[in-house]
């Protein structure tokens, strides 16, 4: 009795089932199909991010890039980061997905990024709060501001590190680039002087902070992660003391001009008088700041160490340049006008963060169906634009693998070893060059990096001779690093300038 109830059941709901089979098959016929790039997910939920991430040459794409460059084209799809994804080496693309920033695509950085750097860093920050808050760090550093405080910064930073250098001794061009820029980024965020107890320990808890933001994300006992969770804890304790102190000296001193000039000497100053942020969200903007400040342009200024020490025609370029600019001086100290006739050294610059490339990707999502050169990109999934594969284009860059600071002038002098005259900007890669993003999300701080590193330049080529004291390279982590820290020996110039 069961089992003929069953059946009639059964034969009750086969047209129901069978329309809805169909009205499914009708559908999917229906359904425009999508034209995605060619490319294979991988494993299970890794998908191919272990590949992906492995570390390889600074200088060059990777295999894993190069091997899907090759088979797919320089738009291809994978698995990445636990989520379907579109990686761009199309320099067409990436300046799509970057201009269209809020529209189109959406920064999508990985949770545990933000987990770190707090939900209010503005790497992670998307729509009006990033604007806002890079609207914050736009007027600090201000065009007017590099001119006339944070020149003077950069330089009595930059004096303060290389007057430490001795001759005959081994040591590591990284930490000292890394100690440059910390030094100077806890002097313009937070009015912390070189050396002294206080920025000695800061740095400290940053440097173990730093370990676990490049960490594989996994909160458990004894990992960098955790460690870093910690180190964040501490940092914000500190930044936080630092403005309780700040705002009682306020409290105290009352208004008058003074005081409102020494309120924006440093970042944490000018906001607390400028802005109405909540004490966790200025918390989470300074942390942002002091990674992206310090460790994108310690990276560059080692770089470009290391790509001078290889190519001597372009130091001795740089020091014609700059004694020149040194001789014509009636103050000690380098201003604006100064800068400005540092041609050559902004050629070096640009070659050192084209060759370099210190941010290689960059993490978005698509907010919406889109449809490039006949590929769909569907709503909801990753895009990384690779910034570096543009950079390293033959088809882009004649020789694309050389150090060629001369490539930047108007007219290509050669490579590594020809010598110039002039060195001007060429509009010829302006839409190829994009070595601190682009669109709405430009890096708020790219003309204070550029100025360090002319800075830097300027007073390393005209007093000190340097070397490799034992072979080392610049690798891709995906972050950039020297494994060993890239060892140099220095020597003065007799007579310094």
């Amino acid at each position: 009795m069961c089992e003929t109830g069953d059946t009639f059941l059964l034969l009750l709901l086969l047209p129901s089932v069978l329309s809805l089979v169909l009205f499914l098959i009708l559908l999917r016929r229906t359904r425009p199909r999508l034209n995605l790039p060619p490319g294979k997910s991988g494993w299970p939920f890794l998908g191919e991010t272990i590949g992906y991430l492995k570390p390889y040459s600074a200088t060059s794409l990777g295999d894993f890039m190069q091997h899907h460059v090759s088979r797919y084209g320089k738009i291809y799809r994978s698995n990445l980061f636990g989520e379907r994804t579109i990686v761009s080496a199309d320099a067409g693309l990436n300046r799509f997905i970057l201009q269209n920033e809020g529209k189109l695509f959406e920064c999508s950085y990985p949770r545990s990024i933000g987990g770190i750097l707090g939900k209010w860093s503005m790497l992670v920050l998307v729509g009006d709060m990033h604007r806002d808050m890079r609207s914050i760090s736009l007027n600090f550093m201000s065009h007017a501001r590099l001119r006339t405080h944070l020149m003077k910064e950069v330089e009595r930073h930059t004096l303060f590190v290389l007057d430490s250098w001795e001759e005959d001794t081994v040591f590591s061009a990284q930490d000292e680039a890394k100690k440059f820029t910390f030094n100077l980024m806890a002097k313009h965020i937070m009015s912390m002087d070189p050396g002294e107890e206080e920025t000695e320990q800061l740095k400290k808890e940053y440097v173990t902070f730093m370990k676990g933001v490049v960490s594989a994300p996994l909160n458990l006992p004894g990992t960098a992660y955790r460690k870093a969770l910690q180190s964040r804890s501490t940092i914000l304790k500190f930044i936080e003391g630092k403005m309780e102190e700040r705002k009682g000296k306020m409290e105290e001193e009352g208004g008058g001009e003074e005081k409102e000039q020494r309120m924006d000497d440093d970042l944490m100053g000018w906001v607390l008088k400028h802005s109405n942020l909540s004490t966790e969200q200025i918390l989470d903007l300074i942390l942002s700041l002091l990674f992206a400040g310090h460790e994108t342009s310690s990276v560059a200024i080692a770089l470009s160490i290391f790509f001078l020490q290889a190519c001597p025609k372009a130091v001795q370029q740089l020091r014609e340049e700059h004694i020149e600019i040194k001789k014509k001086k009636e103050k000690l100290e380098l201003d604006w006008d100064d800068y400005k006739k540092m041609e050559f050294t902004q050629c070096v610059i640009n070659e050192t963060l084209r060759l370099g490339n210190v941010v290689r990707f960059l993490h978005r999502k698509a907010l919406k169906d889109v449809r490039y050169k006949g590929y769909d990109i569907p709503s909801g999934w990753k895009v990384l634009p690779v910034i570096s594969a543009v950079h390293l284009d033959p088809s882009v860059y004649d020789q694309s693998h050389l150090f060629n600071p001369w490539r930047w002038q108007q007219q290509n002098s050669g490579t590594c070893g020809s010598s110039s005259a002039g060195c001007g900007y060429s509009s010829m890669w302006s839409n190829n060059f994009m070595p601190f993003g682009g669109g709405p999300r430009l890096c708020a701080g790219s003309e204070l990096a550029k100025l360090e590193m002319a800075v830097f330049i300027h007073h390393l080529v005209l007093n000190f001779h340097w070397e490799l004291a034992e072979d080392d390279n610049a690798f891709a982590f995906p972050f950039v690093d020297f494994p060993k820290g890239l060892p140099i020996r220095v020597r003065r110039y007799p007579n310094p300038l």
